[in-house]
C-alpha cells in the first residue's frame, strides 16, 4: 500500500492512498491543478483514480471536488449526511450527483483490492468520518478533524502500520492568537480539532511494534508550527507510562504547501 499527502492543513487537504491496482483520494480540498501535480509525482493521473473519499463537507476538504468531477468522472464515497450537506454548497458547482455513493459508519466497502472502513469522529459537520484502510495484512488510516477521541476510536485504530493523524494546534498559540473568541472555543471544543498534546496521547495508545510511519496532519497555519507539533507529540510519547520512547518511531509532518514523500507500507 502507498500513501502520499498532496496537501494537509487548515487551508486544504488531499491524501492519496493506493495499491498496484486501486488508486483513491481522501478529500479534494485544494485546486484540481495541485491534486493533478501531486498525482503526477506518483506517475498516475486523474483518469487513474478509482474514487474520492470525502471525510466531511467543510471547504478545506471539498474545495476542488467539483473541478475534479467535471474533468474526471469517478465515484465519490461519503456518508448520506455529508452528501446531503454538499448538495447545499453552491461552490461545488454543477456535478453529476449520481456519482455519489452513500456509505455507512463501521461498514466496510471495497475499492478493487482495498478495503475501506469509515469511522465516526466528533467534529462540527453533518456526519463526519475518518477512514481506515486494509490491504492484505496491512492497515493504515487517515484520522483528522476530531475534537476528541474515545475508546471506540482507539479500538478501531489498533494494528496500524501507518497513520495520518491530526495535530492541529498548539493550545497556547491558539489562546493568544488573533482568532475571535467563539472560533477559539470551537477549535478547542469536543467537536473541534485535536491539539498537539491530544494527538500525542492518542498516538501513544496506538503504538505497537508494527507501526512504521506517522504523519502529523491538518496543522493550523495560524496556530501551530511543524517543530512545535513534532516536539509536543514526541514528548507525549516520551512521558507516557508505556514502553515506548519519543524516538522509537519515525514521525513526519504532512505539509500544507507541498506534497509529502510517498510512503510504502
Amino acid at each position: 500500500m502507498r500513501m502520499k499527502s498532496i496537501a494537509s492543513g487548515s487551508s486544504g487537504n488531499a491524501i492519496y492512498v493506493g495499491t498496484d491496482t486501486a488508486h483513491i483520494l481522501v478529500d479534494a480540498g485544494v485546486s484540481g491543478k495541485r491534486i493533478e501535480a501531486g498525482l503526477k509525482e506518483l506517475d498516475i493521473c486523474g483518469t487513474d483514480l478509482d474514487g474520492i473519499l470525502i471525510t466531511h463537507e467543510h471547504a478545506d476538504h471539498i474545495g476542488g471536488l467539483g473541478v475534479m468531477l467535471r474533468k474526471y468522472r469517478m465515484p465519490v464515497y461519503a456518508t448520506q449526511g455529508t452528501i446531503d450537506a454538499m448538495r447545499r454548497i453552491s461552490s461545488i458547482g454543477k456535478v453529476d450527483w449520481d456519482l455519489f455513493i452513500p456509505i455507512d459508519r463501521d461498514t466496510d466497502f471495497t475499492v478493487k483490492d482495498l478495503t475501506v472502513t469509515p469511522l465516526h469522529i466528533s467534529h462540527d459537520a453533518a456526519d463526519p468520518v475518518a477512514y481506515r484502510f486494509q490491504y492484505g495484512n496491512i492497515r493504515t488510516a487517515v484520522v483528522t478533524d476530531l475534537g476528541e477521541y474515545d475508546d471506540y476510536i482507539i479500538g478501531s485504530l489498533q494494528g496500524l502500520s501507518a497513520v495520518y493523524l491530526e495535530a492541529n494546534h498548539d493550545i497556547r498559540m491558539l489562546q493568544m492568537g488573533r482568532y475571535p473568541y467563539p472560533l477559539k472555543q470551537r477549535i478547542l471544543g469536543k467537536k473541534g480539532h485535536l491539539s498537539n498534546e491530544s494527538a500525542g496521547r492518542l498516538l501513544t495508545a496506538l503504538l505497537h511494534d508494527g507501526m512504521r510511519r506517522i504523519f502529523l496532519s491538518h496543522l493550523s497555519h495560524e496556530n501551530n508550527m511543524p517543530e512545535l507539533a513534532y516536539e509536543a507529540v514526541r514528548m507525549e510519547v516520551e512521558m507516557s507510562d508505556t514502553q515506548w520512547h519519543g524516538d522509537d518511531f519515525r514521525i513526519d509532518i504532512a505539509r500544507r504547501d507541498c506534497p509529502s514523500e510517498c510512503i510504502a507500507v
